[in-house]
C-alpha cells in the first residue's frame, strides 16, 4: 500500500500458538504507514505480552471494556476502523464472533465494525474440520466477513494438516487487497476447479547455464492464492520463482522446464473448469544440452542452435476443440508485450488472441520496472468476444481479483 494512504487498522489476536506471527503482520502494517490498534484476547497475552504489541503498534493495548471507559473503546474502535484483521482466529474466537458475544474488547469491536473484517483461522485440523467450526465459518461468511482458508503444514507438536496460520506476508497481501477493493472477497468460485501456471522456465544449456526470463511468479501466485480464498480448488503449476512461499489451501506442482510445465498443465487441466496460464514459458530451448560445462577457447561454439518449445496455451485450445478437454473449460492466457515498428502493445495482443484462440487474454506492457519483478501491474483484458477493458495500475493481488472477476462472469 502507498504510505500516503494511511488507514486505521484493528488487529485482533486470538489465544493460539500462532499469535507470534501477528507480530510480523503488525509490523508490515505500521511500516506501510497505517495506524494500528492491537486488541488481543486474555488468552493471547499468554503467548505474546502486551508490551510487544504496544511497541510494534505504538498504541496502548487492552483486552477488557472497562479500561479508558470515557473513550468508549468497545464502540469507537470498531466504528472508526477501515479494516479489522483477526489473526490468529481460534475456534473459540470464531464461535464467539459468529454468535454475537461481546464479552471482551475484541468481540465487542467486531460487533461495531462497519468496515471489512478478515478472520485468519488457526487451530488443530480436527477443530478446523469439526462441524461446529464449519457452521460458525459459514455464519460469518454469510454476514459478509472474510474467513480465509488456512494453510496446511506443521501444527503444534508433531501434528500436521490444514489449520496452520498463513504466513504474515500472505495475510498482509490479502488484507491490503481488501483495502484496495473496498469490499469483501466473494466466495463465488466454490465448487470450481482451477489450474494456474506461474513463474518462469529454465532451459538447460549445460550443467551450469540455462536460458530463462525475468518472471518472479508473483502474478500467478496472486491469482492462485485469491482463487483459493474465493472458494476454488486450485492447482498451481509453478515454474521458477523469486523464492515465493506456497499459497495457503493450494496444491503446488513444481516444474523447471517448458516441457515439464506442458506435461503438468495437460495432466491437471483434464476436468478443470478453468486454466489460467500466467507463467512466462520459454519459446525456445537449446537443441542439445552439453554434458559438461562449455569452456571458453578451444571447442567454444560459434552459435547455439535453438528449437521451438510446444505452445502450451495453443495446445490447450486445440485439446478443447478435439474433446480432450471439456468444451466448457475456460482458458485464460497472459501476454507480455512490447511495441515495435510493426505495431503497439495492443495491436500485437489482439493478433495473439486471434492466433491462440483462448477466451480471455491479459496483456501487460513490459519494460524496465514494469510487470516483471515488481509488486504492481497494469494492462488490458481482451475477450474472444471482442470486449476490451483497461486494467489500471494496482497491486498484483488487485490485478488477480480483476482477472478472477472476469473469469467468474465468463463461467456464468
Amino acid at each position: 500500500m502507498d504510505k500516503g494512504a494511511s488507514k486505521r487498522i484493528v488487529v485482533g489476536v486470538g489465544g493460539g500458538i500462532a499469535a507470534y506471527k501477528s507480530c510480523a503482520l503488525i509490523r508490515r502494517f505500521t511500516e506501510s504507514g497505517h495506524q494500528v490498534r492491537v486488541i488481543p484476547t486474555d488468552s493471547a497475552l499468554e503467548f505474546v505480552g502486551s508490551a510487544t504489541f504496544e511497541a510494534l503498534s505504538g498504541n496502548p493495548v487492552h483486552t477488557g471494556v472497562f479500561t479508558d471507559v470515557p473513550a468508549v473503546p468497545h464502540v469507537r474502535l470498531g466504528q472508526e476502523a477501515d479494516l479489522v484483521v483477526v489473526a490468529p482466529a481460534t475456534a473459540d474466537l470464531l464461535a464467539r464472533a459468529a454468535h454475537g458475544r461481546a464479552d471482551d474488547l475484541l468481540t465487542a469491536t467486531l460487533l461495531t465494525a462497519q468496515c471489512p473484517v478478515m478472520f485468519a483461522p488457526a487451530m488443530h485440523t480436527e477443530m478446523w474440520l469439526h462441524p461446529a467450526t464449519a457452521d460458525n465459518v459459514a455464519i460469518l461468511r454469510s454476514r459478509g466477513a472474510v474467513v480465509i482458508e488456512p494453510a496446511s503444514g506443521r501444527l503444534t507438536g508433531a501434528d500436521t494438516g490444514p489449520g496452520r496460520l498463513p504466513e504474515p506476508d500472505e495475510l498482509f497481501g490479502l488484507a491490503s487487497l481488501l483495502l484496495e477493493r473496498a469490499e469483501a472477497l466473494p466466495r463465488d468460485l466454490t465448487g470450481r476447479r482451477i489450474v494456474v501456471s506461474a513463474g518462469g522456465t529454465r532451459e538447460p544449456l549445460d550443467p551450469v547455464r540455462f536460458l530463462g526470463n525475468r518472471s518472479s511468479g508473483k502474478q500467478g501466485y496472486a491469482i492462485a492464492r485469491l482463487a483459493a480464498q474465493r472458494g476454488a480448488e486450485v492447482t498451481l503449476i509453478s515454474g521458477v520463482t523469486a523464492g515465493l512461499e506456497p499459497p495457503a489451501a493450494v496444491e503446488v506442482v513444481q516444474v523447471t522446464t517448458a516441457e515439464q510445465m506442458r506435461v503438468a498443465v495437460d495432466k491437471h487441466a483434464v476436468g478443470a473448469d478453468a486454466v489460467i496460464m500466467a507463467a512466462a514459458v520459454a519459446d525456445f530451448r537449446p537443441a542439445s544440452v552439453a554434458s559438461a560445462k562449455i569452456k571458453k577457447g578451444a571447442g567454444e561454439p560459434d552459435s547455439i542452435p535453438l528449437i521451438r518449445n510446444d505452445d502450451i496455451l495453443a495446445g490447450l485450445v486445440q485439446a478443447r476443440r478435439d474433446g480432450a478437454l471439456s468444451a466448457g473449460t475456460a482458458i485464460v492466457g497472459f501476454a507480455a508485450e512490447t511495441g515495435d515498428e510493426h505495431g503497439d502493445v495492443l495491436s500485437h495482443a489482439r493478433a495473439k488472441l486471434q492466433r491462440k484462440g483462448c477466451d480471455l487474454l491479459v496483456v501487460n506492457a513490459v519494460g524496465e520496472g514494469k510487470a516483471f519483478e515488481v509488486d504492481s501491474n497494469d494492462g488490458w483484458l481482451l475477450g474472444a468476444d471482442g470486449t476490451e477493458a483497461a486494467l489500471p495500475l494496482g497491486s498484483k493481488a488487485l490485478m488477480a481479483s480483476r482477472v478472477l472477476d472476469a473469469l467468474r462472469a465468463h463461467l456464468g
